[in-house]
């Protein structure tokens, strides 16, 4: 069976965009695009919602720094609103039930499978035990007033457990864990977990 990792940006207080600032809150840097463009598996299957693809569909087509990447990626586009032909190369839509495809998708992929953005489909799949990793990538800004995309909204109580942490550019930080979807607050029994 293949994994699957959620990949998230986020602002440090939870924020997955804000109104007003650029793409990457403008702090994308050279150490972060290389890793992009080394460190992703370019064969490996990604999974994202309609929002999702509007947005990066558009930025790509803008040519927009870092998408490049993304463009012979296969894509798989949960949405009940988007028609067919995607026009995004590589896109595939699907109308089925996320959980259902994803769990079919990770016993049958030749790859493993990674999420780009989209917060219902990520904690969709969370909450259904889907989630193999749990990759954040940190960017050291703030956007209480101006915030969109409150990335942990909704989501169960999830124990992580750190297993790579590297910064780029002296000042985003890459936190990879594997998680671990709690029946709620640990200790509630009495017992003390470390």
């Amino acid at each position: 069976m293949q994994t699957l990792t959620i990949d998230f940006i986020c602002s440090l207080d939870g924020y997955g965009a804000a109104e007003g600032w650029p793409g990457l809150w403008g702090m994308g840097g050279p150490d972060y695009f290389e890793w992009l463009n080394t460190a992703i598996d370019k064969d490996a299957p990604i999974l994202m919602g309609a929002t999702t693809y509007r947005l990066m569909s558009a930025l790509a087509a803008g040519g927009e720094e870092g998408t490049d990447v993304l463009n012979a990626i296969p894509k798989y586009v949960f949405s009940s609103t988007l028609e067919d032909p995607l026009t995004w190369e590589n896109s595939i839509l699907v109308r089925e039930d996320a959980v259902t495809f994803v769990r079919r998708l990770k016993e049958e992929s030749d790859r493993p499978l990674r999420t780009l953005g989209s917060v219902a489909l990520c904690r969709a799949l969370l909450n259904a035990g889907l989630v193999d990793r749990y990759r954040v990538v940190l960017f050291p800004v703030i956007t209480g007033a101006t915030g969109s995309d409150r990335i942990f909204d909704g989501y169960p109580d999830v124990r992580l457990e750190l297993v790579e942490s590297r910064t780029f550019d002296h000042r985003l930080q890459l936190l990879e864990y594997v998680p671990t979807v709690l029946d709620g607050p640990p200790g509630r029994d009495g017992s003390i977990s470390s």
